[in-house]
């Protein structure tokens, strides 16, 4: 592949963004003589007093798809700016993040690792409670097969040192936070995965995920959404989202919640079987009217977590009917 769209793509967009957007480079990764940035946008007013959402894609070089609809988002609201004064003023009260393509060098060489063969998504430190899928689960056998977690005792990634900085600065330590990573390539429906990857043990914001599912169903009542946690699919050793929102509980008086947004591909192979014979085919829509399908449906899902974020403090729930809530999620999710 002589360029990478998605990135051509990204920096078309960042040329034409004029003063909304705060652009900065967070590393370069480097592979087979091509050096690519790592691109961070914010919007929004920076004040740690309000809350904050980013948008995360790309992670796995494979996912092209995760990327592309965040660059469709982030174009869109880069337009509307110009003349929506809506969200002109929702912007003086909300904080937001994208990192659309955290592995660009995975993407260019069609690989799920990024270039020295590690899997991002199994790459921090974080240990599975219980037992994992062999090899799915993060393993340290070999960079030459997929789920590779990195050597033992070494520091992250630079691609996940660099998100975690971001998350750090920019979401955690606000009254409330959401975190929206952007993946496609199992099940038939798309769903939508809350923490923790690790451990099948329930986690202290269950009422939060409860509400914000009641909120889009109040307000999408069609959608095809699945909400459920991770570890009800399988677990995994290294889940980077485990390991910052893990960190982010060490501040209790403060709500970080980081979401998955997994892509139901294999509704896309069932639909066009011949897709079973391409890498990229198993991850992403082929067809060009079901990309854009899938590109409309989920930015209507991204725009409303970013409108839910700012609004949280009308949904977000407290006192009794919070612990209600975290016991109705319990009984839903972890003793069926």
């Amino acid at each position: 592949m002589p360029s990478l769209p998605e990135l051509r793509e990204l920096e078309t967009i960042l040329h034409q963004s004029g003063h909304h957007a705060d652009i900065s480079v967070l590393c370069h990764v480097v592979t087979r003589h091509k050096r690519f940035p790592v691109y961070k946008i914010a919007l929004g007013n920076p004040d740690p007093s309000l809350p904050a959402i980013g948008f995360f894609g790309g992670i796995h070089g494979l996912e092209r798809i995760g990327t592309q609809v965040l660059l469709a988002f982030l174009r869109g609201t880069l337009s509307r700016l110009r003349w929506d004064v809506s969200l002109q003023h929702m912007l003086e009260h909300i904080r937001i993040v994208f990192i659309p393509l955290i592995n660009p060098g995975g993407m260019w060489l069609g690989t799920r690792a990024n270039p020295n063969g590690v899997d991002l998504m199994r790459n921090s430190p974080v240990e599975a409670r219980e037992k994992v899928p062999l090899l799915l689960g993060g393993h340290r056998v070999s960079n030459l097969l997929p789920w590779y977690r990195g050597p033992a005792g070494q520091e992250m990634e630079a691609e996940n040192l660099v998100l975690a900085e971001t998350v750090r600065q920019e979401l955690m330590g606000r009254p409330f936070s959401l975190a929206v990573d952007c993946h496609s390539g199992f099940g038939l429906r798309d769903r939508v995965w809350f923490p923790l990857a690790h451990t099948a043990d329930p986690i202290p914001h269950l009422a939060e995920v409860i509400a914000l599912e009641e909120l889009f169903e109040q307000t999408h009542p069609s959608h095809r959404y699945l909400f459920e946690p991770q570890s009800l699919q399988y677990r995994t050793h290294g889940d980077i989202w485990d390991y910052l929102y893990l960190e982010a509980l060490q501040q209790p008086q403060h709500c970080f919640l980081p979401l998955t947004l997994e892509m139901g591909s294999w509704l896309w192979v069932k639909k066009n079987p011949r897709q079973l014979f391409s890498r990229l085919g198993m991850f992403n829509p082929v067809a060009e009217h079901r990309l854009h399908r899938v590109l409309r449906r989920h930015t209507s899902w991204l725009d409303f977590l970013m409108r839910a974020t700012c609004g949280y403090q009308s949904w977000q729930v407290s006192g009794p009917r919070r612990l209600r809530m975290q016991e109705q999620a319990v009984r839903r999710w972890f003793n069926p």
